[in-house]
């Protein structure tokens, strides 16, 4: 059991979202904007595949997937868990995908680009890997309008120091 006298408030989160399936960026973009609300400083950095949540060429950030093959947590929304070989079925990814999404409305779960909206206008702050955007060849232009800005790993981890600062990888 930990004394809690010792503990002192979080103050930053640095979230990094290297995947681009639905559950690992809502899994960023609800811990971001949690923080927020919160009163806590929220920094985004998307890398690797995580830049199509913010790749607004080819509306990438709109069509984010669930993963269904090696997934072996998946389950149906009444609970039922998915056998792993049911991934490979042809539409599978596209069906689950689209009852995720159906679910996540149920709940008024925002669309990726409101969620940012949301982050952005409670302080935090969005960032794209350059690695990655020179990886994939995009431009600053192609990603969505409310990303700051395009950092080195080097510059991610400059501005993720100070005291009560966690960095937290989805």
């Amino acid at each position: 059991m930990s004394d809690k006298s010792n503990d002192t408030p979080l103050k930053k989160v640095c979230i990094i979202c290297a995947k681009g399936n639905i559950e690992d960026v809502y899994a960023s973009l609800v811990m971001a904007n949690g923080a927020v609300m919160e009163g806590i400083e929220a920094k985004l950095f998307f890398t690797f595949f995580g830049l199509d949540a913010i790749t607004k060429k080819g509306k990438r950030m709109f069509k984010l997937h669930t993963p269904t093959v090696g997934n072996p947590a998946l389950r149906f929304p009444n609970g039922w868990r998915v056998p792993t070989w049911m991934g490979a079925i042809p539409g599978m990814e596209g069906m689950t995908s689209s009852m995720m999404k159906k679910e996540m409305d149920k709940l008024d779960i925002p669309p990726v680009d409101e969620f940012m909206e949301m982050i952005v206008a409670g302080g935090g702050e969005i960032y794209a890997c350059k690695l990655a955007m020179d990886m994939f060849k995009l431009k600053k232009e192609d990603l969505y309008d409310d990303v700051k800005g395009v950092l080195t790993v080097g510059e991610f981890y400059e501005m993720s120091g100070g005291e009560n600062t966690q960095i937290i990888f989805t």
